[in-house]
């Protein structure tokens, strides 16, 4: 049954992103929102906006209980929850549920399954994927920990279990690092996470990172092909494009991604995260169960909107779409406009004085900046996401350059500068690349 009015329990960008999508649907969009995103873009443009003021900014996101009461206030079908804040959280999901309202995203079991990454780890191997030699369940004792790196080969690397963003991941490289290693990552998961349980992998080094983007019903799952990620700060990622396999590897891996997809029920839009080492050959990584930021890369190249495909099948909709259904053509880039210091990666907030992004063939911005907007320091530092599509790499890559050099914002400082010459840096241009690009190359932080 189609939806006659979704929440959007999000802000900025994304925000603005399903608003639009929603509207060429025919369905009305309904948005929280606190004080600080009061005069903001989505909040301006939606068909109908609850003011949910909280005394920590975050709250207003994240409150469980009053996004509920918003939605059932606002007579909301269903919450689209974008990503980061709630986007993950199961115990949300089910309180939904509970409302008969609508989740648009997985179930809270699968959430779940796929936060918690040893099970993930051992779910996607059961179903085929290739994983990293390593512990198939928590470890606590650092003896323990070190007789496994020994058998598995240094240097390894300790996770987080409910971990995400490479929060309190160590690297050990010989057995004497491993007790204070240990302790720091389960002090720093039990802080961020509420979970200390660890774990412990082989550590992929020289390695890229490639993801691939998944749409299931429940039933039948299908991929759209590869982003390549690897140019990232502190794990959090600054350069996407795609595609960057062979037809072969593509082909190969993408029909792993639908069997995992398939073997856990998923429904709606997932990417499932990959490490790739020198010889290249992946290793499973995790299941981010939402829509990402960089999903705008394989809609310019392949056509689709993802965000209006994951609402249908929250509708009930079967997928429309076969795996022969899916093409590429040319290729995209995506540099992430974020609103901090470009050697430095610190967040500035503050007022944008002037603010112009560029337009014309093959350009796309997905923003909710503006002249006057005031950029709060409380929330995620993402300010724009600049997309270019080219017919190749290089004819996107030279795009990119224009675009990056017709955009203007004043008021805080932002990674324009960054960008601009990663575009022109050898590496980059010869596709050698890995998750180290930033640390080998601290030339390009000026």
């Amino acid at each position: 049954m189609a939806f006659k009015r979704v929440l959007i329990a999000n802000r900025g960008e994304i925000a603005l992103r399903i608003l639009r999508t929603l509207r060429d649907m025919g369905i009305e969009a309904a948005i929280i929102h606190g004080r600080e995103d009061r005069l903001s873009l989505p909040v301006r443009f939606a068909d109908v906006a609850y003011a949910n003021y909280k005394s920590n900014p975050l709250d207003s996101y994240l409150d469980i209980e009053s996004v509920i009461t918003a939605a059932k206030e606002m007579e909301c079908d269903a919450v689209h929850p974008g990503y980061g804040f709630l986007a993950e959280n199961a115990n949300f999901v089910r309180r939904l549920q509970e409302e008969g309202i609508t989740f648009i995203g997985p179930s809270a079991d699968v959430i779940t399954l796929l936060g918690d990454k040893i099970e993930a780890r051992a779910a996607m191997e059961s179903a085929g994927l290739p994983t990293a030699k390593g512990s198939s369940e928590p470890i606590s004792d650092a003896a323990v920990a070190s007789a496994l790196a020994e058998e598995i080969g240094y240097p390894v690397i300790i996770k987080a279990a409910a971990g995400g963003g490479g929060i309190g991941m160590q690297i050990v490289e010989q057995s004497s690092e491993f007790e204070n290693a240990l302790k720091l990552c389960q002090s720093r998961a039990k802080s961020a996470f509420g979970d200390e349980r660890v774990f412990v992998e082989k550590y992929i080094q020289g390695a890229q990172h490639v993801e691939f983007q998944v749409l299931g019903d429940g039933k039948k799952a299908i991929h759209f092909g590869e982003r390549f990620c690897s140019i990232q700060r502190r794990h959090q990622k600054l350069v996407e494009e795609g595609p960057w396999l062979s037809d072969e590897k593509r082909d190969e891996i993408g029909a792993l991604v639908c069997r995992g997809a398939e073997s856990v029920g998923y429904k709606g839009l997932a990417t499932f995260e990959f490490l790739r080492d020198a010889n290249g050959d992946f290793y499973f990584l995790e299941v981010n169960p939402r829509v990402q930021v960089e999903h705008t890369v394989t809609e310019l190249i392949t056509g689709h909107n993802l965000v209006e495909l994951g609402i249908r099948v929250a509708q009930g909709e079967e997928l429309s779409l076969n795996q022969d259904d899916i093409s590429w053509n040319g290729h995209a880039i995506q540099c992430r406009l974020n609103a901090e210091d470009p050697a430095k990666f610190i967040p500035s907030p503050g007022r944008l004085w002037e603010c112009h992004f560029p337009s014309g063939y093959g350009i796309r911005v997905d923003t909710h900046a503006h002249p006057g907007y005031e950029m709060p320091g409380c929330f995620d530092s993402l300010l724009a996401k600049l997309l270019v599509w080219g017919r190749d790499r290089n004819d996107a890559v030279k795009r990119m350059r224009t675009a990056l050099d017709e955009t203007v914002i004043t008021g805080v400082e932002h990674l324009i500068p960054l960008h601009r010459r990663i575009m022109d840096e050898k590496d980059f241009l010869n596709r050698d690349i890995t998750i180290q690009y930033i640390d080998m190359h601290q030339e390009l932080l000026g």
